[in-house]
């Protein structure tokens, strides 16, 4: 953490959303405010600066807030993963079991060259499944994934347990 903010103070924590008994953090006021929301790209970035990053991977919706910042400050190309027929070019595909159905990711075909050093970015990690399936996507596609970098963590949901052998780095841990 930087000596001059304290970035858990711009984490709200809503109770009972979107359900009862689900704690959630809310993120929006550090996107509101650009110090803490510069500070929180470079302190990720810091982590990553020398690994040379081919490019950086995030889910939508949220992971792009903070992928897209952290691509540019990396020097590094972005790959959008999203949902189903919203991607314009031909893609790939990767479908994984969730606790109540399946779900798929896609990917542009020609969004990672073989060997590429890529970065998986989130906003959070809970149960780890999403980053999973994302990491999978990567692979498939000849990417060396070389770290899974999150604004939070929630500790007790165990997620990182889901990527083992990666590097994962959380800014802030509740």
């Amino acid at each position: 953490m930087s000596a001059t903010i304290d970035l858990k103070n711009y984490i709200r924590t809503i109770p009972d959303f979107p359900k009862p008994g689900i704690l959630f953090k809310d993120i929006t006021p550090l996107l509101s405010h650009p110090t803490a929301f510069r500070e929180s790209i470079k302190q990720i970035a810091d982590h990553y600066r020398d690994l040379k990053i081919d490019k950086i991977m995030a889910a939508e919706a949220r992971g792009f807030i903070f992928a897209t910042p952290l691509s540019l400050e990396l020097n590094a190309g972005f790959i959008p993963v999203r949902k189903p027929g919203k991607l314009p070019f031909d893609t790939q595909s990767f479908h994984y079991e969730l606790e109540y159905g399946t779900d798929t990711l896609e990917i542009h075909v020609d969004a990672i060259k073989q060997g590429e050093r890529v970065l998986m970015v989130d906003d959070l990690l809970a149960t780890g499944g999403t980053m999973q399936a994302c990491i999978k996507l990567a692979e498939d596609s000849g990417a060396n994934v070389v770290g899974c970098a999150f604004l939070l963590e929630l500790d007790d949901l165990k997620g990182r347990d889901l990527l083992p052998g990666q590097d994962v780095f959380s800014l802030l841990h509740y």
